[in-house]
């Protein structure tokens, strides 16, 4: 025991010093179109929609971050929803020209927030797992709605389905994997979860120095 918990310190050590390096394209990456242009049609909107969640590193890392969490949960198969579905309000307030100011220094802080509920113990309770999820989803949906204001309305529903198939198999691929791994090895879903939480603060580092 005493071995696994020096890889797991020394495996976080290193998430800590790569993950700014890991994570220096995020912004760049985390509100495209197609090809750095809005998506005018249903096809571009829907394409764009499924590539987003997994080229905007900020946004692939709190997706595995929620399904490691969901995974300590009996009935978590159905707890990734509560995120997407926040996800979809979030891109609705966007879409309606609400502001939600500092919207990164809120993904960042919700990257870190998902990432530690995850990898410490005892178990996050399952009111507070749901509330990170809702308030996570809201945040990133906001975010994940920067490039579509101001599309067509085709191109945003295709956009949404996208984002939530992409989102849908993120998270329960992850949970999958961290039930699998937890019969083995549990300390590896602590160690990435580890990791989730690391590129949260690393983006919120480049938030800062942006």
């Amino acid at each position: 025991m005493t071995g696994l918990n020096t890889l797991a310190r020394r495996a976080l050590v290193l998430a800590l010093a790569a993950a700014p390096l890991a994570l220096a394209a995020g912004p760049a990456l985390a509100h495209h179109g197609m090809h750095g242009e809005q998506p005018s049609t249903p096809a571009e909107g829907f394409v764009t929609g499924l590539a987003h969640p997994v080229l905007g590193l900020d946004h692939l890392a709190v997706l595995i971050g929620v399904g490691l969490l969901a995974a300590r949960f009996r009935k978590g198969l159905s707890l990734p929803a509560v995120f997407i579905v926040a996800m979809a309000g979030g891109c609705a307030l966007h879409l309606t020209r609400l502001d939600l100011p500092f919207v990164e220094v809120w993904v960042a802080l919700s990257i870190i927030a998902v990432g530690l509920a995850a990898a410490l113990r005892p178990a996050t309770p399952l009111p507070l797992a749901i509330g990170l999820f809702g308030l996570g989803g809201l945040v990133h949906g906001y975010a994940l709605a920067e490039s579509m204001v101001g599309a067509e309305t085709g191109a945003v529903w295709a956009y949404l389905i996208g984002l939530a198939l992409t989102q849908s198999v993120v998270a329960t691929a992850a949970l999958l994997a961290s039930r699998w791994v937890a019969v083995r090895r549990q300390i590896v879903n602590r160690i990435v979860a580890g990791l989730v939480a690391a590129s949260g603060a690393a983006f919120l580092l480049l938030v800062a120095a942006a």
